[in-house]
């Protein structure tokens, strides 16, 4: 095929959750460092066309590009790590491929041939891969689940073949395993891998460099005893070692020579890596000169997966306030009048975030009360928005019974309700949904545009008066009680560009109240932090000193 394009595939062992997606992310970030340009994909085994109806207590978080593609948390991973524009065409599952393998037969594209796994579903998943060819100089492409996983295997078919289609030096295959310590016997042991990579070959591929997932790094020995047994060079033995903040994971792979082996391999010139940015963030997160707690009010609280995007958003709103980020999980189903002022009593900024269904409804209207009369800084995220509505329209604006018809369908003032139709601004059109449209299809998803009104805590954040933030929302705010919020103090600071769409509340006489209906978390980087969480953590140390 003759395509100037890289590609490296990187694929896992023995177990899940050895961090496959950071690995991924930290090459992406060592190879840009050197002047490369990246993009990164993930073909997920699991037969959802997408996790945007998957329980986020099994899949972690569903992450939303500007596209409005949701997709695998790992996407965020990416793109927190580098400077890749992803979308539709970077995340692909088993769902996805099925889908459109059937939709070509079911319109004749096969010419009536019998339709199998070999070669049809692999052609499709070569297809997908081969779709960033030609627009960056190298496209890593993580392979999810674990190898042994009979959902994987017509993906690790498809990049065995992936080689031989292509020029040997431009695709490269990188297996990340684990290299246990055992305690009682005083040694790590090699042996899970060397059983994870006969596996690998097993099915036809010979990994070219192996990441050692491990709690310190190898000594020469080790590495050479992998090296032998596993037939790859000792230089291609990498220790991916546990680390204290993830970003420091391109620092350990650079220290460890995995770049340089990167290019050496792939026959690819390249500059030396610029990596002070890292090394300045690093120095930033490990010497903190504040510190300030942040109660996140929510109900996947016991699983910090389900909000990834959002915690590394609050990390990075501490950095350019010299801050650390002390995250407090408070389950909202705990929360009561008799006990919010003792659950809350420790923290310096409130935030309630998105989520779907009526659990923790209650907990989080309190937790907003709380922090509105108190004077905490208090910053609702999506549903997190509509419930500080709720909130105000019931206690300040009078309104009794105000509720969401998310939660109560009877509800005699709904403030937040499913808007039966509106104008599109991005595509043009005008948009119906009710209660039996699909699940994933009457939502609001990917980039809207949002303009904000002088004089407001979101203009002195963003600094401009137009911005571009990604929704995954069903229900908007109800216009019918607009003015009369505002009269009660209610200020809305960000307004879709037609003035339909509320995207920003925010109460005046307030140190910093605000909700916004869509996701800043999903743009956040650590060299960039979202200005709306710069600002909230601002305002919390800000508070904090009030203790001191």
């Amino acid at each position: 095929m003759g395509f100037n394009t890289k590609f490296i595939f990187i694929t896992g062992g023995v177990l899940s959750s050895l961090g496959k997606g950071l690995a991924s992310a930290a090459i992406g970030a060592l190879l840009e460092s050197r002047g490369l340009t990246v993009t990164i994909q993930k073909l997920d085994p699991y037969i959802n066309v997408d996790p945007g109806t998957m329980n986020p207590f099994q899949h972690g978080e569903v992450f939303v590009t500007d596209d409005g593609s949701e997709t695998d948390l790992d996407l965020g991973h990416y793109e927190r790590f580098t400077n890749a524009k992803l979308g539709s065409n970077n995340n692909f599952t088993t769902g996805k491929i099925y889908h459109s393998v059937i939709s070509k037969e079911r319109r004749g594209d096969y010419l009536g041939g019998t339709v199998q796994v070999i070669p049809h579903i692999t052609d499709e998943i070569k297809d997908s891969i081969m779709l960033h060819a030609d627009t960056v100089d190298v496209v890593i492409v993580e392979i999810g689940g674990t190898i042994g996983d009979i959902e994987s295997l017509p993906f690790l078919e498809a990049i065995r073949q992936f080689r031989a289609d292509q020029k040997k030096e431009d695709v490269l295959y990188i297996h990340l395993t684990l290299v246990p310590y055992i305690a009682t016997a005083g040694e790590v042991k090699t042996k899970p891998t060397q059983h994870s990579v006969k596996e690998l070959r097993s099915i036809g591929i010979q990994p070219d460099i192996l990441l050692c997932r491990t709690d310190r790094f190898l000594s020469k020995d080790i590495k050479k005893k992998i090296a032998l047994f596993c037939d790859v060079g000792v230089d291609a033995v990498i220790t991916a070692k546990d680390v204290e903040h993830i970003y420091e994971v391109p620092l350990v792979f650079h220290k460890e020579g995995l770049d340089d082996k990167i290019v050496e391999l792939l026959n690819i010139w390249a500059r030396a890596p610029r990596l002070e940015p890292w090394e300045e963030l690093l120095e930033k997160l490990q010497h903190p000169q504040h510190a300030v707690n942040i109660g996140i009010v929510g109900k996947y609280v016991n699983l910090t997966e389900s909000y990834k995007s959002l915690n590394e958003a609050l990390c990075h709103g501490g950095i350019p306030n010299n801050c650390k980020v002390n995250l407090l999980f408070i389950d909202a189903d705990k929360i009561g009048e008799t006990n919010c002022n003792k659950v809350l009593a420790d923290v310096h900024g409130v935030l309630v975030p998105g989520g779907f269904g009526q659990r923790g409804t209650d907990g989080k209207i309190l937790a907003a009360k709380y922090a509105r009369e108190n004077n905490i800084p208090y910053f609702g995220i999506c549903l997190g928005m509509q419930i500080a509505v709720v909130e105000f329209a019931r206690n300040i604006a009078g309104i009794a019974g105000a509720h969401s018809s998310e939660f109560d369908k009877k509800t005699p003032h709904p403030v937040i309700y499913l808007m039966r139709e509106w104008y599109d601004d991005k595509t043009g059109t005008m948009q119906k949904r009710d209660i039996h449209s699909e699940k994933g299809g009457s939502m609001r998803l990917g980039a809207y545009p949002c303009r904000i009104q002088p004089d407001t805590l979101a203009y002195k954040a963003y600094q401009t008066d137009e911005i571009s933030e990604r929704h995954r929302h069903r229900y908007e705010f109800n216009n019918e009680y607009k003015m009369k919020l505002e009269q009660s103090g209610l200020t809305f600071s960000g307004i879709s560009p037609n003035g339909e769409l509320i995207e920003i509340i925010e109460i005046k006489n307030h140190p910093w109240f605000l909700g916004c209906q869509f996701h800043p978390e999903f743009k956040s980087r650590p060299m960039a932090p979202h200005p709306l969480f710069r600002d909230f953590i601002r305002a919390s140390l800000e508070y904090s000193k009030k203790d001191q």
